[in-house]
């Protein structure tokens, strides 16, 4: 009888050892569970440029996966997405693009293989009319493909928030108080950005109030904050502009009397350096419209960043203040990834 109730209490022992491994074993592959669940609830997003990027990762915060399909300090227009493009529009539940005839061979692929529930929105297309229009040198009216870029002004660009936010409800509804209140928070943002635009230009001599770039970037931005696009070089076919078109281009910023000529390192112009000398002008290659500053991981590296830094180089340029976005918080806001 004593052996027996030995072995009895060994064997309760036992069991209970066997009983806290099998517990252990359940916890973890709960945990793992759960942690598997929770990255698939993550709508996966794929946009094109880093500007539109950054906008949809502020809007979704950690609710979203955003991949930008477009590389930055590539040329949006003649971009033709890579094989390795398709599996990632594929995966996609949510496809944002500018539109506007920006992304064409992206969205030729995204309509070859994505999946049938999966919708392209087009912010472009959803922010403006047909009557807002614009079109100029590099983009002319006899090829209709209106100007694209729409961004660099800020109520257009708020527009891209309030309808990347109606169209992630749209896919996750369970979750529009977030979207909401990531929204709210990064059109104040986006506001006092907005505000400090006008600043700058008002700092700017209204002589000096003029923009000539290399790629016309600038059709949007300059009717709401009070410039005038004098010209942008590029031809539409984004080749290098004739020398009858650089003859007149000179002629007309002398008239102009330009202070400065602004380029891109996505659009480097031996021509467009050239023709700023001859126009008595100053030669500045660091605007960019979808390019971001500094590196991945930076406060700066956003959207705002990259608009505040244009304003920057813009003021310095143009005879401004910078001390109009000196003290902007322009870094992604929290849980932004």
């Amino acid at each position: 009888m004593r052996v027996g109730l030995v072995m009895s209490q060994e064997g309760e022992k036992m069991i209970s050892f066997k009983y806290k491994i099998a517990g252990g074993l359940v916890l973890g592959l709960l945990a793992t569970v759960s942690v598997g669940t929770s990255h698939a609830a993550k709508l996966n997003v794929v946009t094109s440029v880093a500007p539109i990027t950054s906008i949809v990762k502020n809007v979704g915060g950690d609710l979203v996966s955003v991949k930008g399909i477009v590389p930055e300090g590539v040329n949006s227009h003649t971009f033709e997405p890579a094989p390795s493009d398709a599996k990632v529009l594929r995966e996609a539940d949510l496809i944002i693009m500018n539109g506007l005839h920006l992304e064409l061979p992206t969205i030729n692929l995204a309509n070859k293989v994505k999946k049938s529930t999966t919708k392209i929105l087009n912010l472009g297309d959803a922010a403006i009319t047909k009557n807002d229009w614009k079109f100029d040198f590099s983009f002319p009216a006899e090829k209709g493909h209106p100007n694209p870029h729409l961004w660099p002004n800020m109520a257009l660009s708020q527009r891209y928030a309030e309808v990347a936010r109606d169209a992630l409800i749209a896919v996750d509804p369970k979750n529009a108080d977030i979207y909401y209140a990531n929204t709210t928070e990064y059109l104040a943002k986006m506001a006092k950005l907005d505000a400090a635009i006008f600043e700058c230009v008002k700092s700017i001599p209204a002589k000096n109030r003029k923009l000539v770039t290399y790629h016309d970037s600038y059709a949007y931005f300059a009717p709401r904050y009070g410039m005038k696009v004098v010209g942008a070089i590029q031809p539409s076919d984004f080749a290098e502009p004739t020398p009858r078109e650089v003859i007149r281009i000179i002629e007309q910023l002398k008239k102009e009397n330009v202070p400065a000529v602004f380029g891109s390192e996505v659009f480097p112009s031996k021509t467009l350096e050239q023709i700023a000398k001859e126009a008595g002008a100053k030669f500045i290659d660091e605007l960019a419209d979808d390019d971001l500053p500094g590196e991945v991981g930076d406060a700066n590296h956003t959207f705002l960043g990259m608009m505040a830094n244009n304003m920057k180089i813009m003021t310095n340029a143009l005879g401004g203040s910078p001390a109009c976005v000196a003290d902007l918080d322009v870094s992604d806001a929290a849980g932004t990834h």
